[in-house]
């Protein structure tokens, strides 16, 4: 089974990217907040035998988000849904309630074209209709994670730095991707 994270992570990016994905082992009920949310942004989100489907045909509409503890919104999911909004139509407003830190990431979701305004522990998140390419850093696992999916709906190439941190959470992340048709790789930087 999947754990509810990356679980969530997967769903996330079948919304950002308008795709049809089957998570497998997967468990609605571990993340019932998180399915409603996109389910509010107009995803087909369905539990079939085995785990939970979630497509996305149409360009997803912006949610609001609230980070709680379980069984509420998942702080760890929050990178992915600012990524999310950030291609969304609309506005959207996320709060983060329990990890003081996690809007860390947002300046490199800023490189990557995302309009995206922090105030304290709120993001005011303005969605377009596509992001651009950009080198960026890992800072974390989960702030990775929300870099690759959102790199996938990038114009021209995006290159993740540090991606050891997104390994220690994901592990055969690109081998997963490329199994659903992204064009991802892994290089080596010289030096």
């Amino acid at each position: 089974m999947p754990d509810r994270i990356v679980a969530g992570t997967w769903a996330i990016g079948a919304v950002m990217t308008r795709g049809d994905v089957v998570i497998e082992r997967a468990v609605a009920e571990h993340l019932t907040v998180a399915l409603d949310k996109l389910a509010d942004a107009g995803a087909t989100v369905e539990v079939v035998p085995g785990g939970i489907r979630v497509a996305m045909s149409e360009r997803p509409r912006c949610v609001d988000i609230v980070t709680l503890p379980f069984p509420g919104f998942p702080t760890d999911l929050q990178p992915m849904a600012v990524a999310l909004a950030a291609v969304s139509t609309g506005t959207a407003l996320i709060t983060e309630n329990v990890f003081e830190g996690r809007f860390m990431f947002v300046n490199e979701l800023v490189r990557l074209g995302a309009d995206v305004r922090i105030d304290g522990h709120h993001a005011v998140v303005r969605g377009r209709e596509r992001l651009s390419s950009a080198p960026v850093v890992a800072t974390d696992i989960r702030a990775g994670a929300g870099l690759v999916l959102a790199g996938l709906v990038s114009d021209g190439v995006t290159e993740v730095q540090e991606v050891h941190h997104v390994d220690r959470g994901y592990p055969d992340f690109v081998q997963q991707l490329q199994g659903l048709g992204a064009q991802v790789g892994r290089t080596q930087r010289a030096g």
